[in-house]
């Protein structure tokens, strides 16, 4: 783990847990594709608010990343790497854009955790993401919807 923040946060979360002192070293990252939303979910995810992240698996698949699995740690970051808690992921469902409903924006956490709000600003992330790849979103594209619980921090 080459962030110093997020090192020390493990190791003070691996004091007072030594069960998981064989886990595999978790996951550092933030948040979205830009500071100002990248800080406000780390806040909203710190504060308990946000328990739940949306990746496009197209996206997840063309940067060679691996599922969530549950029982996974990531330790969230600010945009600038500074490290603000620890989460553990609690359920992964692949769900198509559009059946997301209400619930699970609500559990998204961010703006006013309206279904609306969460398809406008997941919409305008998916086509940024995908752009790269010369691919464009679609309402049947597959989501990873990864929900999780802040375990410290």
């Amino acid at each position: 783990m080459d962030n110093a923040s997020a090192r020390n946060m493990w190791g003070d979360y691996l004091d007072a847990h030594l069960e998981h002192a064989f886990v595999d070293t978790p996951t550092v990252d933030h948040f979205c594709d830009n500071q100002k939303d990248a800080d406000e979910c780390a806040k909203l995810v710190k504060n308990e608010i946000k328990k739940a992240t949306s990746h496009s698996l197209l996206g997840l698949q063309y940067r060679n990343e691996s599922l969530p699995k549950i029982g996974d740690f990531l330790i969230v970051t600010d945009w600038e790497g500074k490290a603000q808690c620890v989460v553990r992921t609690t359920a992964v469902k692949l769900k198509p854009f559009f059946s997301i409903d209400a619930e699970y924006a609500k559990l998204e956490g961010e703006g006013d955790k309206s279904l609306d709000h969460w398809k406008k600003v997941h919409w305008d992330y998916y086509t940024r993401e995908l752009e790269a790849f010369e691919r464009v979103p679609r309402e049947s594209m597959i989501i990873v919807c990864q929900e999780f619980e802040k375990v410290f921090g």
